[in-house]
């Protein structure tokens, strides 16, 4: 399979981290599912599972599993983290969890993944590192500003790469908020804080524009 456009959502397959947060299991736990052919998959000629979205909503019925917020078009902000290191994956997960914020957020550790689920996630902010093997957070980036769909969501680029090594590496464009590590959680808080203000706020504007 060619990653070099982001997929078609209509194209009936998620990854391996969309099943696991449609299912409320782990990862491990699907990919044992899929070993068991109680999932049905393929894969990319890079490795990649590809699960039949049929087959998980078969999976859900038989095991009365409510379907997932992110299908049911809530008002949680829907975050996407794209990070190799899993330690910092779990760190971030843990804060989400613990903040009192309207925040669904998918974790992933492969920008080749989060390009194959981004049509079906459509996440609102997007934060991903930089350096990663393969496909990295350069090139995560540059793909989702060709993609009028997506090339709106807010992203936040973290790193630990000096500002030269970035720059050495062509910089992040007009509007990606570079952000170092260790991570500011505070500061982080604050921004997820002020985002779900904003969007509150616009929304009853539009509802009182409605009414008038």
């Amino acid at each position: 399979m060619s990653h070099k456009a982001i997929p078609d959502p209509g194209d009936g397959y998620c990854g391996t981290s969309y099943a696991a947060k449609l299912l409320n299991l782990s990862v491990g736990t699907v990919q044992t599912l899929v070993e068991k052919n109680e999932l049905q998959a393929w894969k990319t000629q890079g490795g990649h599972r590809r699960i039949a979205l049929q087959s998980v909503e078969d999976y859900q019925r038989r095991h009365h599993i409510q379907t997932h917020s992110i299908l049911n078009g809530n008002e949680r902000l829907r975050l996407l983290v794209v990070e190799d290191d899993e330690n910092l994956l779990r760190t971030l997960q843990a804060y989400f969890d613990k903040w009192d914020l309207a925040l669904d957020a998918t974790c992933m550790t492969s920008a080749i993944e989060a390009l194959l689920d981004l049509p079906l996630l459509k996440p609102q902010v997007l934060i991903t590192d930089l350096r990663m093997p393969g496909i990295d957070g350069f090139e995560l980036i540059r793909r989702l500003s060709q993609h009028p769909q997506l090339s709106g969501m807010a992203v936040l680029a973290i790193t630990g790469m000096s500002p030269a090594e970035v720059a050495r590496k062509g910089g992040v464009p007009e509007g990606v908020q570079l952000l170092r590590k260790p991570l500011d959680m505070g500061w982080l808080h604050g921004y997820f804080h002020a985002l779900l203000s904003l969007r509150q706020l616009s929304q009853r504007q539009g509802q009182e524009s409605e009414m008038a």
